[in-house]
């Protein structure tokens, strides 16, 4: 087994895993601490250490609200469980697993970016241990990055200071490890020229935002986005550099310094605490900053211009769900004008299609955000051909006394197959979809098709690729099986409606209002 390896900047050694055919090696610096002068720049290279770095624990975790003190999130008690985690500026550390025996076997690579709303998050979290990622003969490595104010400022100080890396510095270290990985993977006995970038929540939106940028050409082959909203909303969410420089000028007020050097003087716990009070009016995430995101994702998308990845995609049933939640007729044709404008009538009818109350008709016009999205970006994969796309959406039963359904984020479980450190009683049924999942994971990381045998040698149900003729996806209830029932008026409409909307490139804002609640 590779205990030991030597990577660019010294030699480091692993622990045997659970199953000791895999070496985990855990809090590799990949870039240079980003701290005191380093802070809101673009990750530096790591320096060399003397003698063998011993990659036994994970680094800490990034400026942020401390996990595990809501009682009333569902993630605090799902897995951000541990409220004395270490945390630290000093953060951008990445994590191999490998089931390589030597530095020749050319194991193809997933690289894991968590989600957190790009202000929360750690890839510490006990969802994503790589283990049995590993057991299927590929090397998984879970990587790091700034969050909230630390990761995602934006100041006309900056801007003079490097014009061409002004921000989104929590993107730019996501780049970084990576890079990294290209550079360094073969020594685990990883192939560099067989990578899959992968995400959930803001590490879908992540990974589509390295997808969809031009300075990643050549540096991973494929791509996994759970639950990263497709081509709606957050992808549209974003500022411009001058939107956000002009919020950074505000938050600079706010904090009561003149100047970037006073701002770099700040504590971090200082800075963290006084970051989380300004999003009640701004929320820290990716700006659209002229270089590493030239453009919305979704537009790079739509005209044709991202990297052209072969792709998974999808989202869990009960997400982000819209509804008109109206108690009267005039606030359901209300919400339809305000939504859909001069297509209001178009949407009227459908909520009032053989309904027989005003609840009927909220139930006819509520729809999942991320799944019109994900239908949006299938289309217009499917008529730019540009790449594969394998579409999925996720709703088992999920156990426990919350009864929570298919909530956002619950398919991270089966996708690791880690179900086990989970507090929720699950079944043989749940076992068999989460080895499924991982197996269709890995395949795809393989070869670029995520068909292929369960453990016992049996051919698992076939996941067709999305198409024209088959625009479906692969339905993970309790048993995963292809859902070719036909779209719904109402999913007909959404995704006529934003298409055009799209087209004319008329669908983002600026996140310049208060923070979304509720987005892991």
């Amino acid at each position: 087994m590779l205990r030991r390896v030597t990577v660019e900047n010294g030699v480091v050694e692993g622990l045997p895993a659970a199953d000791p055919r895999i070496t985990s090696f855990k809090g590799i610096p990949f870039a240079a601490p980003p701290v005191g002068d380093l802070r809101w720049r673009p990750p530096q290279p790591a320096k060399d250490w003397k003698g063998v770095l011993k990659a036994y624990t994970f680094g800490p975790i990034a400026m942020q609200e401390t996990p595990g003190l809501n009682p009333d999130n569902i993630y605090t008690k799902e897995w951000h469980v541990d409220p004395n985690v270490p945390m630290s500026e000093d953060c951008l550390q990445l994590n191999v697993w490998t089931p390589a025996k030597s530095a020749d076997e050319k194991l193809p690579v997933m690289v894991w970016i968590f989600g957190g709303g790009l202000n929360n998050g750690y890839p510490s979290e006990m969802e994503f241990d790589g283990e049995r990622i590993a057991r299927r003969g590929v090397i998984l490595v879970s990587i790091n990055y700034r969050l909230n104010v630390f990761g995602f400022l934006a100041h006309p100080e900056l801007t003079k200071e490097n014009p061409d890396m002004a921000t989104n510095f929590g993107h730019w270290d996501q780049k970084a490890g990576i890079e990294w990985v290209k550079r360094n993977i073969s020594a685990f006995g990883g192939d560099p020229e067989n990578i899959t970038i992968f995400g959930q929540s803001a590490g879908g939106g992540s990974t589509m935002v390295q997808l969809t940028s031009p300075l990643n050409r050549g540096l991973f082959q494929r791509a996994i986005v759970h639950s990263g909203g497709g081509l709606l909303p957050p992808s549209l969410d974003s500022p411009t550099l001058v939107e956000a420089e002009k919020a950074g000028e505000e938050f600079f007020k706010f904090l009561g310094v003149k100047s970037l050097e006073e701002a770099r003087a700040l504590g971090a716990k200082l800075l963290r605490d006084k970051g989380k009070e300004f999003t009640s009016i701004y929320r820290w995430g990716s700006v659209i900053d002229g270089t590493l995101i030239p453009d919305y994702p979704s537009y790079t998308i739509i005209e044709g211009r991202d990297l052209g990845v072969d792709l998974i995609n999808g989202n869990t049933v009960n997400e982000f769900i819209v509804s008109p939640n109206a108690k009267t007729l005039e606030e359901l044709e209300q919400f339809a004008r305000d939504k859909f404008g001069e297509e209001a009538d178009r949407y009227l009818s459908i909520c009032k299609k053989n309904a027989n109350s005003i609840e009927d008709m909220n139930k006819n016009g509520s729809y999942n955000r991320f799944e019109i999205g994900n239908l949006l970006w299938g289309d217009i994969n499917v008529k730019l051909r540009t790449s594969k796309m394998y579409y999925y959406n996720f709703d088992p039963e999920i156990p426990g006394p919350d009864n929570p359904g298919s909530f956002h984020s619950s398919d991270l479980w089966f996708a690791f197959e880690t179900l086990a450190k989970c507090w929720r009683p699950f079944t043989g049924k749940h076992y068999d979809l989460a080895r499924h999942m991982c197996n269709y994971w890995t395949n795809f990381a393989k070869t670029g098709d995520p068909n292929g045998n369960d453990a016992d040698g049996t051919p698992m149900p076939e996941w067709n690729e999305y198409t024209a003729e088959e625009p479906y996806p692969i339905h993970f209830g309790d048993v995963a099986k292809m859902d070719k029932s036909p779209r719904s008026e109402l999913s007909n409409f959404l995704v006529d409606y934003y298409m055009k909307k799209l087209e004319k490139r008329q669908l983002h804002q600026t996140n310049l209002q208060p923070t979304r609640s509720g987005a892991y």
